[in-house]
């Protein structure tokens, strides 16, 4: 059992990794900010700025099933995309997809993060870098960053094909942009979410560091070069993707 400290106890913004992290901070956090910029809630500030109603669901072949009982239609690999499904956790190709009121959004990190954090009934924020400063107003607007509402910042990260957590740049650049825009809360940093927010004053080029990170070069290498050229680009949008009762709609 976790110690009461990783849950960061006496501030007002709180940072942590993974699904793990998220668990821990789900705990104690009024809210809780996922950030996986690489792609899925990239994909989903894109869908829901679109109009769509997005449930996240975690990673494998069962989300097919989910979308046909919740009357939605299901996201596939980027890779198995057609002129009659286009819909995938690809960004660029969301942007463009024909609307559906519901999708089925399936990832193995950032979905499944927030479809586990749905269960703790507390609200569930989707920050992008395209958004986070839209997030951040939110979060203040709506009175939580105090240390008796405090907001709980997730990074998603990466897998290694061990399954263990691989921490990712994109993802802390990610949250420490969520978190500089709520720096002023009265409850403070923690020690954790100050570090990863220390992120943003040495990267000089955040664009560049995307492009040029482990994760950035993947989806380049791989011909999803769109993908992260609209992940990049930094406070575009005002939509605030908030997960109720298992979907992401505008908050």
């Amino acid at each position: 059992m976790a110690s009461v400290v990783h849950a960061q106890p006496g501030s007002g913004a709180r940072f942590d990794w993974g699904l793990t992290g998220a668990a821990e901070l789900g705990r104690v956090c009024a809210v809780l900010v996922v950030v996986d910029v690489l792609s899925f809630t990239t994909a989903v500030e894109v869908a829901v700025a679109r109009g769509m109603r997005v449930h996240p669901f975690p990673w494998g072949e069962q989300a097919a099933d989910y979308a046909v009982r919740v009357g939605a239609v299901a996201a596939v690999g980027r890779r198995q995309t057609s002129a009659e499904h286009p819909w995938s956790l690809s960004p660029a190709a969301l942007g463009s997809a024909p609307l559906v009121a519901d999708l089925v959004l399936p990832s193995p990190n950032g979905s499944a993060i927030s479809a586990a954090a749905s269960a703790t009934g507390r609200p569930v924020v989707a920050a992008c870098l395209r958004n986070a400063r839209a997030v951040g107003h939110w979060l203040l607007r709506h009175g939580y960053g105090g240390t008796d509402a405090p907001v709980g910042v997730v990074a998603a990260g990466e897998r290694w094909p061990d399954g263990t957590l691989r921490p990712s740049v994109e993802d802390q650049l990610g949250a420490a942009s969520v978190l500089d825009a709520i720096s002023g809360v009265p409850g403070g940093l923690s020690v954790e979410a100050a570090v990863a927010l220390a992120a943003l004053a040495s990267t000089p080029d955040i664009p560049a560091a995307v492009r040029g990170c482990v994760s950035g070069r993947e989806l380049i290498e791989a011909g999803f070069a769109g993908d992260v050229e609209v992940a990049v680009q930094r406070d575009v949008s005002t939509v605030v993707p908030v997960l109720r009762q298992g979907v992401f709609s505008a908050g």
